[in-house]
């Protein structure tokens, strides 16, 4: 606080006249000197502007003082540099007898800058000079002037001349000097000037202010001008090079250690400068021209370039010892581009081959099954047709699996989860593989869903243990390892045909003999075998091989002759929730009495089909082409199923027929047969959506069960519809007849008596009635609760439940929580303010939560989550009536 204290009083006790002025040119202080030369005080002053405050001659001597003052204040303000003003009219406003008078005084200035941590002006410092003696004679302005004793007039007079000389030659100087700054300070480099042994700073252009962080160095030697070139040795001999030898010295590219700022870090530049030395002509060096630029950024640039071009030869020489080192690989891709077209015709092959071969055997196999029942008791026929059969089914086998190579297979993919499928088929395995192979079985945790065929996937993994064990000669470890795997670009660069992605891997790897190389080459190729004549047919790893394409995966061969076998297949991740498992059609053969309508091409398959669809007690109608059944179609004759083959001549595709089929009849089922589906209802390789299809060929017993199954699905859907369209009545007894007065609503089961013994919950038929819109969820619902021993009437609106439940009793409500119109809980609250005995179940999509927020809780509702199944249902019944 002293020291504050005194640099104030040493401010206001300076002889020359000093004052402070802001960025806007207000004054900030004065001192007393200031004051006293300009007759002026503090308190007018201070926070004014200069201008406002200087007073103005009404007949100026010199009209450019004023503008000579402001452009010197803007050049400290724009350069950040200190300003000398040689010479300035400004008068000065003095009291007189008469009132203040104006005296006119010509002042030198010096303007400095105060700069902040910033480095921008923040402060004007002002130092004047009163030199108004310098050019008046006491006569030329009437004032009493100093005493000059022992000078003579002729003295004085040169003494005056002089000193006009000396003013004149001072305005020539500064303006030189000024115009001498402009033109360097519009130089693109840094200037400046070093004057004398010591390296004096006696000029630097604004181009150098950034590099000394905007201080004012003019006056200061170099060294304390920048005092981390203490110990530079280079540069200083560099500098008595010029100034001592007068040469001129030029460098590019000088790695300079340098401080921008005062206090701030030292940063490596690159420059580029000359040094030359200044001289009078012929005199000796007075100083030293520095002329420079900043390259630092050119030079990283330029470091950068250099640093890619070596990177680029790098890359050129590893390209070139790699394009070298390829040529075996791509001789070895050439030949897989070979054995790859090579498979593909042969898939065409087989894929052209399989309809008439599927044919051929569905014949066949009709007339066995149905040639069969007319050899009953005699065994040597029986026996005959029996290895007839099997012969057929080893042919069928056998088209599927050239199918599968061929990529044409129809699949029917699911989400599913491969470590429970594989877990799934242990028993399987271990009995196929024998007490003397070890099965182990790895799955990895976090295990991602893939979209795949489950039932061709199981078809696959038997088919690699099969050739594991023979590989192993029935003894050895069989190991089935199930983990996540990502296949990256540089992968797939090495396999084009492989797409970069996530993928779930099932790798099986067995101890067994191993392959030759010649092998591995030939391994997924069809009818390629190791394996003794009879052994196989050399169509299993082809088979898994088509069958991993289809399915959008990778398949890769692991093996050495003598150290056993690994084969990876790769499956692309799904990333939805696994799929439920796909109906499995068992159980006993059962015919019908609906119109199926048959629709085959070839004669003989259509002749063996009617009969054996006849012979299961259908009523058959039949069609050669989809021309010819759509004839049959259009005559509103009541068909209930379409059986068409997917390969049809004439204009009409199967697919169509179809459609056209629909149209006509809302509620037929469609079931296609095919041994070669092509492209009318497999895209992708798998089949459309809500197709259903019986490949060829096919038993007696499959047909039937297919057709069986169709159909009880298009009576459950018909029974569910018609329930919902007609006015609901009693499940036990009629309704009573309609009166003018509301019907009275029926009374509520009687509650046991305290001495006798209570039903046990739910063990007693119970009246159901159910409320779900959607259509698959009711008639699962329904036939849960029917397994139950229930009685179930479904609805599928809260509306028709009210008309139900006025037409007749029921002893449980179950209702959907989201319905269409009014919601399940608006149902439940109304039946529930009745009190009429009605237990309540309210299925909930939420869990646990089945009301909205906010709203009051029901009171004896039980809530069923979904998804439910069986046990959930039962358990919630007999809660419902249990409750009071």
């Amino acid at each position: 606080m002293s020291d504050m204290i005194d640099s104030q009083k040493l401010f206001d006790s300076a002889p020359a006249p000093l004052m402070v002025l802001d960025r806007e040119l207000k004054y900030v202080a004065a001192n007393q000197a200031y004051l006293q030369a300009t007759s002026l005080r503090r308190d007018e002053i201070i926070g004014r502007n200069l201008f406002e405050v200087l007073p103005r001659d009404s007949d100026p001597s010199d009209p450019d003082g004023a503008v000579k003052l402001r452009e010197s204040l803007e050049r400290v303000l724009a350069s950040r540099m200190p300003d000398l003003l040689a010479m300035a009219v400004q008068p000065v406003s003095r009291p007189g007898e008469g009132g203040p008078v104006l005296e006119k005084r010509v002042w030198t200035y010096s303007h400095k800058p105060l700069l902040d941590a910033t480095g921008n002006v923040a402060f004007i410092l002002q130092h004047a000079v009163d030199v108004t003696d310098l050019r008046t004679t006491n006569g030329a302005t009437g004032a009493k002037g100093p005493r000059l004793e022992g000078v003579s007039g002729e003295q004085l007079a040169s003494l005056i001349g002089q000193a006009w000389t000396v003013q004149e030659n001072n305005k020539e100087l500064d303006y030189e000097r000024r115009y001498l700054r402009q033109l360097i300070d519009l130089l693109p480099g840094c200037v400046g000037v070093l004057r004398g042994p010591d390296y004096v700073f006696d000029m630097i252009n604004a181009n150098y202010l950034p590099y000394v962080g905007f201080r004012d160095v003019v006056g200061l030697p170099l060294l304390k001008a920048r005092p981390e070139f203490e110990g530079n040795k280079s540069l200083f001999d560099m500098l008595g090079r010029v100034y001592y030898q007068g040469e001129t010295i030029s460098m590019k590219g000088y790695k300079l250690a340098i401080r921008l700022q005062k206090d701030g870090p030292i940063e490596n530049l690159v420059v580029d400068f000359e040094y030359r030395p200044v001289r009078v002509s012929g005199g000796p060096v007075m100083a030293i021209l520095i002329y420079g630029q900043d390259v630092t950024e050119k030079a990283h640039a330029e470091a950068q370039v250099r640093h890619y071009q070596e990177h680029l030869e790098q890359l050129v020489r590893e390209r070139t010892r790699a394009l070298e080192e390829s040529e075996a690989e791509r001789r070895k891709t050439e030949e897989q581009l070979r054995q790859s077209q090579k498979m593909e015709a042969v898939g065409k092959l087989t894929g052209g081959v399989a309809h008439d071969f599927n044919n051929l055997l569905q014949v066949i196999a009709g007339n066995l099954q149905l040639l069969q029942r007319d050899v009953v008791g005699n065994e040597r026929a029986l026996h005959r047709v029996q290895t007839a059969t099997r012969a057929v089914e080893r042919g069928a086998k056998l088209a599927s699996q050239l199918l599968s190579f061929a990529r044409r297979q129809p699949l029917q993919p699911l989400v599913v989860n491969l470590s429970r499928l594989v877990r799934g088929m242990d028993e399987l395995l271990r009995r196929t593989l024998g007490e003397d192979v070890e099965l182990e079985t790895v799955t990895a945790g976090g295990l991602w869903n893939t979209a795949i065929d489950p039932n061709q996937l199981e078809n696959v993994i038997l088919n690699l243990a099969i050739n594991a064990r023979d590989a192993m000669s029935n003894n050895g470890k069989l190991t089935i390892e199930v983990s996540n795997a990502v296949l990256d670009d540089r992968y797939c660069r090495m396999h084009p045909e492989v797409l970069p992605g996530q993928y779930v891997l099932l790798a099986v790897s067995d101890t067994g003999s191993g392959m030759t190389p010649e092998v591995m080459e030939r391994a997924f190729e069809p009818f390629f075998t190791t394996k003794p004549e009879g052994r196989g047919t050399g169509l299993g790893l082809s088979m898994v091989y088509g069958f991993v394409k289809q399915s959008g995966g990778h398949i890769k061969l692991y093996s050495e002759l003598g150290h056993g076998t690994t084969i990876k297949l790769y499956m692309p991740r799904a990333v939805e929730a696994e799929s439920m498992d796909a109906q499995v059609i068992t159980g006993p053969i059962e015919g019908g009495t609906e119109t199926i309508l048959v629709v085959e091409d070839d004669p003989e398959v259509r002749t063996t089909v009617v009969e054996m669809v006849s012979e299961l007690g259908y009523r058959v109608l039949k069609a050669v082409d989809a021309q010819s059944a759509l004839v049959i179609l259009q005559s509103g004759v009541p068909i209930e199923l379409l059986f068409t083959d997917v390969v049809m001549p004439g204009p009409v595709r199967s697919p169509e027929l179809a459609k056209q089929a629909k149209a006509l009849h809302p509620d037929i089922e469609v079931l296609f047969t095919s041994g070669y589906t092509e492209n009318a209802i497999v895209h992708g390789g798998r089949l459309d959506p809500g197709v259903q299809l019986l490949s060829k060929p096919y038993s007696r017993e499959d047909l039937a069960r297919k057709l069986r199954q169709l159909l009880n699905g298009r009576q459950q859907r018909l029974a569910v519809r018609g329930a919902a369209r007609v006015v609901p009545r009693p499940l036990t007894s009629p309704a009573p007849a309609p009166s003018a007065s509301p019907s009275p609503t029926p009374p509520p089961a009687p509650a046991p008596s305290a001495s006798s013994s209570p039903t046990p919950p739910a063990s007693r038929r119970l009246r159901v009635l159910l409320v779900e819109d959607d259509e698959d969820v009711r008639s699962s619902a329904c036939e849960l609760m029917d397994l139950l021993g229930h009685e179930v009437l479904a609805v599928t609106s809260a509306e028709e439940a009210k008309g139900a439940m006025a037409a007749s009793g029921f002893d449980v409500l179950f209702t959907d929580v989201t319905l269409p119109g009014a919601s399940g809980v608006d149902l439940a609250r109304e039946v529930a303010s009745r009190k009429t005995g009605i237990k309540i179940i309210l299925a909930s999509g939420h869990g646990h939560v089945a009301l909205p927020r906010g709203e009051a809780p029901l009171e004896g509702v039980v809530v069923l989550p979904k998804p439910y199944a069986l046990p959930q249902i039962q358990a919630a019944l007999e809660q419902a009536v249990a409750l009071p």
